[in-house]
């Protein structure tokens, strides 16, 4: 949604004449590039939120709103969300039309025609210039990239979609809570094969303080810190690393509730933590 205001002084005087000044939450400016460096799930988070907030506006109190000026610095990020600074530039007017002539959308990529409804009004150009804004900025960088490739089908297919305007923000909205879904609930992983290269052996409360290696996308910059729905995936992602000889399950969670989990190079000194199971890698 829209950053959460916290208060506002309103100051008239002679020397600064009808001066308001609003206090909001402080969010992080976004950076694309910092983004496509963070791991699928936080970028995920991003869009989904998003498109939450668009699907608000679809279905305002006052009307289809659209952002008119949708560039990403008029985001922020707010623990891990995305939302929107300044309101100045929306709109709640839907163009008026005698004909489908009139509803013409004009980008830089590409244009679109939309209809012209029997009450005069473009259909839907409010929630659709927001959707494809959405696509241009946000969708076709962030989401499929380092996905899940099970999960790639259903993201190539909504970021095609919305870039063609094929769906509105409800669909595109239910398809992304879909993703989630699969997500968080490790459907995702049941099309996929799942049987392990190699032994481990269980060791509770320990931890590998050392011995890391650097993966992409990690949540640790000086080591490889990745999220898993279970041990199985934690297994058969160490098994994809010719370097992992080990793994340690942190009691730490994401915003999906999966667990996070570092990944050893070796596992030559292990020691005691209550909080923490490592697994080591037996045999190749």
């Amino acid at each position: 949604m829209n950053t959460e205001l916290y208060g506002y002084c309103y100051q008239d005087s002679n020397d600064i004449p009808d001066t308001l000044t609003t206090i909001t939450e402080l969010g992080s400016p976004l950076e694309m590039i910092q983004l496509l460096q963070t791991s699928w799930e936080d970028r995920f988070r991003i869009c989904l939120s998003l498109v939450r907030l668009l699907h608000y506006l679809a279905h305002s109190p006052l009307g289809s709103v659209t952002l008119l000026d949708f560039r990403p610095r008029q985001f922020v990020i707010v623990d891990g969300e995305l939302k929107v600074t300044d309101l100045d530039d929306a709109s709640v007017e839907e163009s008026s039309c005698t004909s489908n002539s009139d509803c013409f959308m004009e980008f830089p990529a590409r244009n679109f025609t939309l209809p012209c409804s029997v009450d005069g009004r473009c259909q839907s150009m409010n929630e659709k210039r927001n959707l494809y804004n959405a696509y241009r900025f946000f969708f076709t960088y962030l989401l499929p990239h380092s996905a899940p490739s099970s999960l790639r089908p259903l993201l190539d297919k909504i970021v095609n979609a919305t870039g063609e305007l094929q769906w509105g923000i409800d669909e595109t909205a239910a398809q992304l809570e879909r993703v989630l879904n699969l997500y968080k609930s490790g459907e995702y992983l049941q099309n996929t094969t799942r049987v392990p290269k190699a032994e481990y052996r269980r060791v509770p409360e320990a931890f590998i303080p050392d011995e890391n290696y650097r993966c992409w996308p990690s949540y640790h910059h000086k080591g490889c810190l990745l999220s898993v729905f279970d041990v199985n995936e934690a297994i058969e992602i160490c098994d994809s690393y010719s370097q992992c000889k080990a793994f340690v399950l942190t009691n730490q969670t994401t915003w999906t509730g999966r667990q996070l989990v570092f990944f050893k190079m070796a596992s030559n000194h292990i020691v005691p933590d209550p909080d923490k199971i490592t697994y080591v890698k037996v045999t190749d």
